[in-house]
């Protein structure tokens, strides 16, 4: 004979209530949702860093080109770089230097370079509009131009 409180205590451990399953269910629901949720942040993070890595990559090829494509000169740029991209260019004047006051006796050299110079101030700067967001990458540097307007920098 089996006392009643036994009965009742085996049957009651034999298996998950229903409410137990439910608890379960829905912990695990939680988790997946998180690890989905920081995957897809991880991969959009990995896509914006690409579209960062290769803005860099257009800025550079334009602060490349100054000089070589076109005459060193104050003013604003701008165009299309294709791919959803666009630069602009802004270049001004930071300092100039005067040259020295010419000796009428010392005999001057014909093939000496100009004694001019201008710093130009550059900024070079790639923009885009990913999921409705605008990001930029802007670089900075500064290229010495001789009267004559060659570029040293």
């Amino acid at each position: 004979m089996i006392p009643a409180k036994m009965g009742r205590a085996g049957r009651g451990q034999r298996g998950f209530t229903l409410i137990e399953v439910l608890i379960a269910f829905a912990i695990a629901a939680m988790a997946l949702g998180l690890l989905f949720q920081a995957a897809s942040s991880s991969g959009g993070a990995a896509h914006l860093a690409g579209n960062y890595e290769e803005a860099v990559s257009r800025a550079k090829s334009h602060m490349a080109l100054m000089g070589r494509e076109s005459e060193i000169a104050p003013g604003e740029r701008s165009g299309d770089d294709g791919g959803g991209f666009r630069w602009r260019v802004k270049i001004t004047p930071s300092a100039v230097s005067q040259p020295p006051p010419q000796d009428a006796q010392a005999p001057q050299d014909p093939q000496a370079p100009a004694a001019r110079l201008t710093l130009f101030d550059v900024e070079v700067s790639v923009s885009w509009t990913d999921g409705g967001r605008p990001h930029a990458v802007v670089l900075h540097t500064q290229r010495l131009v001789a009267q004559g307007g060659a570029a040293n920098g």
